[in-house]
C-alpha cells in the first residue's frame, strides 16, 4: 500500500530540467488529446453526406458558447491549483486540503447553475452568435445534448488541475486520454451507425467527459494523492480568493469565446448570404488548428505553473528561474513546428474536415493568416501563465486582456479596409505585438520575484494560500 502514495514528481527537490519535462510533456499531450474532442466531432460532422458543410457551420457556432462553459472549469481549477501548490510548498497541508474541498463544491454548484441557464437561453444565444436559418437546427441539436453534460465537463477538467499540481502529470494525461479514446470510438457509432447526426457527436462527447470525470474523482478520493477531496471546511472567503485568482484564465477562455463569436458575426456580415455560412465553416476549421497550438501550449505553461507556485512558497527563486528557462524553450520549439505546419501543410489539414473545395480553400488562407504570430505568442503564454502559477493575478489579467483588446480592434478595422478574408488577420496582429509588452512587465518584476521567493512565509493561521504576498 505504501507504493501507491509515492509521488510521481517532487516539486521542491527533483532536478528542474527533468521535472519540467516530466510535467510539461504529459500536460501538453493531455491537452493535445483533448483537442480531439472537438476536432474529431468536426471531422465526422463535416463529412455527413449532403449536409456536412451546414452541420459543420452549426457546430462551429456552438463552439464559443461551449468554450465559455469550459472557462468556468479553468476559473476554479487554475484559481485554486496555484494556491494549493503554494500552500503545499509552505508545508500547510491542512490549508491545501481546504482549498481542494472548497473548489470541488464550487465547481459542482456552478456547473448545475450554468446547465439550467444555458438550456434556457440556447436558441437566442445561437442566433445572436452567428447561426443562420440554415445552420440553426444543427446548432440546436448539438448544443442541447452537449449542455446536458456540463457537470461532467466542468468537474473533469477543473479537478484535473488538482491532480497535476500535486505532481501527478501522467495521471492527469491519462484522464484526458481516456475520454478522447472513448470519443474516437463512439463518434462514428452514434453519428453514422445509429444515424444520429450532430446529436450523436454531442452524445459521444458527453459520455467521454463522464468517463474522464469519474477517473479524476476516483483518483482524488483514493490513497495516491498527498491531498485528497474531503467534506467540510467550506469558507466563502476562500472560494472568493479562488475566483479572484482564477479571473485571468477565466477571462482568457471567456474572451476567446467572444472573439470567435465576433469573428463569425463579421464573416456573416461581410460574406453576405452567398458566402457567410461557407466562411463560418472555414473559420471552424481554422479554429480547430489554432486549438492544436493553444491548448497544448497552455498545457505546458499551466501544468508547470505548479513548479513555480510550489517553489515560490518554498522560497526557491533559483528553481523558479531555471524552470522558466526550460518552459520558454519548450513553447518556442512547439510553436515553431506548428508555424511550419500551418504554412506548408494547411491544405492537408483542411481536407480532413470537408470534401467541399471552396470551404477548404478559404480555410487554408485563414490558417496561414492567423498563425503568423505564433512565435511571440509563446512568450505571452509563458509570462501570463507564469504570473498565474505564482498567484500574481494583478499582472496576468491585464496582460491577457490587452491581447484580446488588440484582437477586437484589428477584427473591426481590417475587414473594413480589405474585406472579409482580412478578419482572419486579427489573430496574427494580436499575437505579434502584446507579447513584447508582457515580456517587459515580466523583466521589470523579475527582481521582486527573486526577493519574494527568498522570504519563507509563515503558514497562515486559518489555512489556505494567502494571495496577498503574491499580488
Amino acid at each position: 500500500m505504501k507504493k501507491t502514495v509515492k509521488l510521481e514528481n517532487d516539486l521542491g527537490r527533483d532536478p528542474v530540467r527533468s521535472l519540467v519535462l516530466r510535467i510539461a510533456i504529459p500536460s501538453m499531450l493531455a491537452q493535445l488529446v483533448s483537442v480531439l474532442y472537438s476536432i474529431v466531432d468536426r471531422v465526422y460532422i463535416g463529412n455527413i453526406p449532403e449536409v456536412g458543410s451546414l452541420a459543420l457551420a452549426g457546430a462551429g457556432v456552438c463552439g464559443p458558447i461551449l468554450t465559455m462553459l469550459s472557462a468556468v472549469a479553468f476559473w476554479v481549477g487554475i484559481g485554486g491549483a496555484p494556491q494549493m501548490s503554494i500552500a503545499m510548498g509552505r508545508g500547510d497541508m491542512e490549508g491545501a486540503r481546504k482549498i481542494l474541498s472548497n473548489c470541488f463544491v464550487l465547481l459542482g454548484a456552478l456547473a448545475l447553475a450554468l446547465t439550467a441557464l444555458a438550456l434556457a437561453a440556447g436558441r437566442p444565444l445561437l442566433l445572436l452568435f452567428g447561426a443562420s436559418d440554415a445552420t440553426l437546427p444543427y446548432a440546436l441539436d448539438y448544443y442541447t445534448v452537449y449542455v446536458c453534460g456540463t457537470l461532467f465537463a466542468l468537474l473533469g477538467t477543473g479537478m484535473n488541475q488538482f491532480i497535476i499540481c500535486q505532481g501527478f502529470a501522467k495521471k492527469g494525461m491519462q484522464s484526458v486520454m481516456l475520454g478522447a479514446v472513448l470519443n474516437l470510438a463512439l463518434d462514428p457509432v452514434f453519428i453514422f451507425t445509429f444515424d444520429m447526426g450532430v446529436k450523436g457527436a454531442a452524445l459521444a462527447t458527453v459520455l467521454s467527459q463522464l468517463a474522464s470525470c469519474l477517473y479524476v474523482l476516483r483518483f482524488l478520493t483514493g490513497p495516491a494523492p498527498t491531498v485528497r477531496i474531503t467534506l467540510g471546511g467550506y469558507e466563502g472567503k476562500l472560494m472568493g480568493r479562488v475566483l479572484l485568482l482564477g479571473l485571468s484564465p477565466f477571462f482568457i477562455y471567456a474572451v476567446d469565446s467572444l472573439m470567435i463569436i465576433a469573428l463569425n458575426a463579421i464573416l456573416q456580415n461581410y460574406g453576405g448570404a452567398g458566402q457567410g455560412d461557407q466562411m463560418v465553416a472555414a473559420a471552424t476549421i481554422s479554429q480547430s488548428f489554432l486549438l492544436i497550438v493553444t491548448l497544448p501550449m497552455g498545457g505546458i505553461t499551466g501544468g508547470t505553473g505548479s513548479i513555480l507556485g510550489y517553489n515560490l512558497g518554498a522560497g526557491r527563486a533559483d528553481r523558479i528561474r531555471e524552470a522558466e528557462k526550460y518552459i520558454l524553450a519548450l513553447c518556442l520549439g512547439y510553436t515553431a513546428v506548428l508555424l511550419l505546419a500551418a504554412q506548408l501543410g494547411a491544405g492537408l489539414f483542411t481536407r480532413i474536415f470537408t470534401p467541399d473545395p471552396a470551404v477548404s480553400a478559404v480555410a487554408v488562407q485563414a490558417i496561414r493568416l492567423s498563425t503568423l504570430g505564433l512565435l511571440p505568442l509563446a512568450v505571452q503564454y509563458v509570462v501570463v501563465d507564469g504570473f498565474t502559477g505564482m498567484g500574481m493575478m494583478r499582472y496576468a489579467l491585464p496582460l491577457s486582456l490587452l491581447r484580446k483588446a488588440v484582437f477586437f480592434a484589428a477584427l473591426f478595422l481590417l475587414p473594413a479596409a480589405g474585406g472579409a478574408m482580412w478578419a482572419f488577420g486579427a489573430q496574427a496582429v494580436s499575437d505579434l505585438f502584446p507579447p513584447f509588452l508582457s515580456a517587459g512587465v515580466y523583466l521589470a518584476r523579475r527582481r521582486w520575484i527573486d526577493q519574494q521567493a527568498a522570504i519563507r512565509l509563515p503558514v497562515p493561521e486559518r489555512g489556505g494560500a494567502d494571495m496577498d504576498h503574491a499580488a
